[in-house]
């Protein structure tokens, strides 16, 4: 390994500490501290989606810094917003403006995180990096989800202390980062250029951003609200998914390298169809007790399938007509599926109120068939 592979790789495990942590808390944050309704919570989405949409703006905007200097900022950016949302935040509208802080230095990250990983994977073997890479994000998130576990259920720990012990995580992962090379700088015109040779991938990214969002926003919702669990058994679910992922996140990076991408979406797209269903009508179909069984279970699984979205990455290197383009586009995938990823989370929660939370599941389904499809036109190529 590298000097700044393994500097990176303990970064990520770092930020995804920090992220594990804010993740196994912030809904039960949310009901404990203001009680809000379904709608406001799918609502909360805009300030904390809409970052994803400036992301290649911010991009183009920041070109003037190296990709790893840029990194660290992004972590330095999250650690401010996270710090105050967890001192700071007395009201409701307080909060708004640190999530979105917090959340404009996540997404920030989320095409640094890729592009980096895969400059530093051998010819060939990117599937299998940003495997290894995902592998030791599992297990830094699953420290951070084991520590709310603990805390909350023998500590005494609070929200407030949560927040705090989360952004210390991160302001460490951007120590990390700034010892690292600087990296290559991206000409800013680069990160807002549409190529219509990408068109699949970005439509794949379309599709990964709505599904992505029915779960992010809808599952751990419903957990909360439909079945009433606490913060201890979101924190354990995400341990189990964690702990599952540090095994599978290589198996997939090495099945992308072997097998092609097409094969891993479509399997991805798949298998996410039986889980939305499971998720949606588990209520309907089975007693209370069997039912939290099958949505927890599919929550553990859709954990394990985000992964696969390393192979949209993968594929995009193979079939960039200029190394250059691969990060800007990246970026641009960003800011395009987090467009459709506010709508529908404000659709979604439209649905749920009029029609019930089945329904949204049930368009989730849909969207993973239309997935399945789309994923089968992508053609072999040579790394």
């Amino acid at each position: 390994m590298s000097r700044d592979l393994k500097l990176f790789a303990v970064a990520v495990g770092l930020g995804a500490c920090g992220c594990g942590i804010f993740d196994s808390i912030f809904n039960n944050y949310l009901t404990a501290s203001f009680d809000i309704s379904s709608f406001q919570r799918s609502m909360l989405e805009i300030p904390r989606e809409l970052p994803g949409m400036l992301v290649a703006l911010a991009s183009a905007f920041l070109f003037f810094l190296p990709s790893r200097r840029l990194a660290a900022c992004t972590m330095l950016l999250s650690f401010a917003g996270l710090l105050a949302l967890g001192t700071l935040s007395n009201s409701y509208a307080t909060m708004l403006p640190w999530l979105f802080v917090f959340s404009l230095g996540q997404h920030l990250f989320m095409p640094l995180n890729t592009g980096i990983g895969m400059e530093l994977a051998r010819k060939g073997q990117d599937g299998r990096r940003l495997g290894q890479l995902n592998s030791v994000r599992n297990a830094f998130a699953v420290l951070g989800s084991f520590v709310v576990f603990l805390g909350f259920r023998y500590l005494h720990l609070n929200f407030a202390i949560s927040f705090v012990l989360a952004s210390l995580c991160l302001l460490t992962a951007a120590c990390f980062l700034l010892r690292m090379e600087p990296g290559a700088k991206v000409p800013p015109r680069l990160s807002l250029t549409f190529h219509r040779q990408y068109r699949l991938y970005y439509w794949l990214c379309v599709l990964f951003g709505t599904r992505k969002q029915i779960f992010l926003t809808f599952a751990p919702w419903v957990l909360v609200t439909v079945f009433k669990q606490p913060t201890q058994t979101l924190a354990w679910l995400l341990t189990i998914g964690g702990v599952t992922g540090i095994v599978t996140q290589p198996l997939i990076g090495r099945a992308i390298d072997h097998l092609g991408e097409r094969a891993v979406l479509c399997s991805e797209a798949g298998i996410l169809v039986f889980v939305c269903l499971g998720y949606g009508f588990a209520g309907s179909l089975f007693s209370h007790d069997t039912a939290f069984l099958v949505a927890a279970t599919c929550f553990v699984l859709d954990q394990l399938l985000i992964s696969t979205g390393i192979a949209r990455s993968t594929y995009l290197k193979k079939i960039v007509v200029d190394p250059a383009h691969v990060s800007p586009t990246l970026s641009l995938a960003v800011s395009i599926d987090h467009v459709f990823s506010i709508g529908v989370a404000l659709l979604g929660g439209l649905i749920w109120n009029v029609f019930g939370y089945q329904v949204v599941f049930f368009c989730g389904a849909l969207i993973a068939i239309v997935n399945l499809f789309s994923a089968r036109r992508i053609k072999f190529v040579e790394a």
